[in-house]
């Protein structure tokens, strides 16, 4: 039995946010962060509209989601994210104390898995959830932006 709510569902809520971001020429990454199966935070990168290199969409979700939930921790909650996090990310996502980070797409340069950033030791990640979607669309913006 299929759940109407997994992390395929959330995944997919995220991909919705990293097309935004491609229409409106942002690198398109995506990101949801989810508490008892409620979506409370839904963004994606906004570095070029707000000229600012930390407005990555994990840096926007920790925000809204801290505001939805009146304090700076995010126990309990899930990020659903369409890259892997960068170091950045991962350094902020580690003091929030969020409890489950997911990720589609590995990236292999700036991830934080590759740069040997530490999370909250209490924070668990995966990362696969429907990594194919988000690399073509990464792909396909960088294809598009070379051009």
């Amino acid at each position: 039995m299929i759940l109407p709510y997994d992390d395929t569902y959330f995944m997919k809520k995220a991909l919705q946010e990293a097309e935004t971001a491609f229409e409106k020429g942002e690198v398109p990454v995506g990101a949801v962060i989810v508490v008892q199966d409620r979506i409370i935070a839904r963004t994606h990168n906004l570095t070029e509209q707000l000229n600012d290199v930390t407005a990555h969409a994990e840096m926007q979700a920790i925000t809204s989601a801290a505001n939805f939930l009146g304090g700076k921790y995010l126990k309990d909650c899930t990020l659903y994210v369409t890259l892997e996090p960068c170091q950045m990310c991962a350094g902020a996502l580690y003091w929030s104390q969020i409890s489950r980070i997911v990720y589609a797409a590995k990236d292999e340069e700036r991830g934080c898995g590759v740069m040997g950033t530490k999370l909250h030791p209490k924070t668990r990640i995966e990362g696969g959830v429907l990594a194919e979607e988000a690399a073509t669309l990464l792909k396909r913006f960088f294809s598009r932006k070379r051009k």
